[in-house]
């Protein structure tokens, strides 16, 4: 199985998947602003984009998958209760999808929003917002369809999978070395919290501290109605 982080500035992961003997390819939370670079990538390595998919809404980023299904003709995949508009293969809990060898497994992870999924491989987990690595904690729960209650109950979630996963996060500052899920069992704060309680007064001290995410209102529309507005303000360096 191939397997590359994407994006070198700023904050968001995109991960490009692929099956060595198909040279077939998946993209994990790819990014509208970077879509000609991966395109480029796929091209030169040789290999064919089948499923783009989304771990959840994001509020702070448009999504490449409804692009890139319109310009590769690949299927397009998220959660199946997800408000967003555009997806052409829905998942379910526990649900699979078969790239060569390569098994995709999801798992309905909600709280930072209600369509998130976890997204896993015999080697690696994408977490989207759900899981962050180490001392990051876990993604904020006050942003749309956030609750923190479910977001506590739901990291129940991770007793499924195997601990010599490596946690590949959605959010991680530049540089962060993903480390494995027993690593981060050991390391990540929240999953060392014995109550509900401790795990709200994190969440509201942490999100105060973050503030306002500037390009929600931009991200949000464009997500769930699949459309690229007009003008995107910070392609033109404008928040």
């Amino acid at each position: 199985m191939g397997f590359e982080q994407l994006n070198d500035t700023g904050w968001a992961k995109t991960y490009l998947i692929w099956d060595e003997a198909t040279k077939e390819a998946a993209l994990v939370d790819p990014v509208y602003d970077h879509q000609q670079s991966y395109l480029d990538l796929i091209e030169n390595k040789g290999l064919t984009l089948v499923y783009a998919m989304a771990t959840h809404t994001h509020a702070d980023h448009i999504t490449a998958c409804f692009e890139l299904k319109k310009n590769t003709g690949c299927e397009y995949v998220m959660w199946h209760a997800t408000a967003c508009l555009g997806v052409t293969k829905y998942v379910d809990d526990l649900d699979t999808l078969q790239m060569g060898e390569i098994t995709f497994t999801f798992h309905h992870a909600p709280g930072h929003t209600n369509d998130s999924v976890l997204i896993a491989t015999d080697s690696h987990v994408m977490t989207g917002d759900f899981l962050f690595t180490g001392k990051g904690g876990v993604g904020r729960d006050d942003l749309p369809s956030g609750r923190m209650h479910v977001h506590w109950q739901a990291l129940q979630v991770l007793d499924r999978l195997s601990g010599h996963l490596v946690v590949c996060t959605g959010h991680d500052p530049p540089g962060t070395e993903m480390m494995t899920l027993n690593w981060n069992q050991e390391h990540n704060p929240v999953l060392k919290m014995r109550s509900y309680e401790e795990y709200e007064a994190w969440q509201i001290e942490v999100s105060s501290g973050l503030g306002a995410v500037s390009k929600i209102k931009t991200a949000v529309p464009a997500n769930l109605f699949a459309e690229i507005p007009e003008y995107i303000p910070w392609l033109d360096g404008q928040e």
